[in-house]
């Protein structure tokens, strides 16, 4: 199955797919009612990192999937699937926003790894349209110090969100 072919399917469900995001949100309010002042206590915080797993990792494909497409693919705004493509990112935030009305997100068990996965895929997605989009005689009216600050600016992203992903050369010591 392509990626074309399961939204294709999901179109033919769009009742089920707009009850699933709305869900999302709607049971973090419920979450966030009845932790009470209990937020960040053990039980509680683990069913908000599925709720923020829940919602971003489907708004993480979709928000990908449509940089993908505008940069890429010159996909116009007028041909986005509202409930494909825009729902998850909007199911997304709300349910970040409301669980941080609640609760510190430091505290939520692999938020921090989202965060910095995404920036690893923003920082890709960049140095992958700069790829696409120049042409050598575009980079010589580009100055040679501007061009190595916005390479080593990404480059520091990049390792930043690396590390934050526990990835290998973390710091992290095993020692205490």
């Amino acid at each position: 199955m392509t990626v074309q072919e399961f939204f294709e399917l999901l179109s033919h469900y769009p009742a089920a797919v707009l009850a699933f995001f709305l869900c999302i949100p709607a049971s973090t309010l419920l979450a966030n009612y009845l932790s009470g002042t209990r937020a960040a206590d053990s039980p509680w915080k683990y069913l908000y990192s599925v709720l923020i797993y829940l919602a971003c990792v489907p708004g993480i494909f979709s928000m990908t999937l449509m940089a993908y497409q505008f940069l890429f693919e010159t996909l116009g705004v007028m041909q986005l699937d509202i409930i494909l493509h825009i729902l998850p990112l909007v199911s997304m935030i709300l349910t970040i926003l409301i669980i941080r009305k609640k609760v510190n997100l430091d505290l939520i068990p692999g938020f921090d790894k989202i965060t910095a996965f995404l920036t690893v895929i923003f920082v890709v997605f960049v140095l992958l349209w700069v790829l696409d989009r120049t042409r050598l005689w575009v980079i010589t009216f580009l100055p040679l110090p501007v061009a190595l600050l916005i390479f080593f600016a990404m480059l520091v992203a990049l390792i930043w969100a690396w590390r934050k992903l526990g990835g290998k050369g973390a710091g992290r010591s095993s020692r205490h």
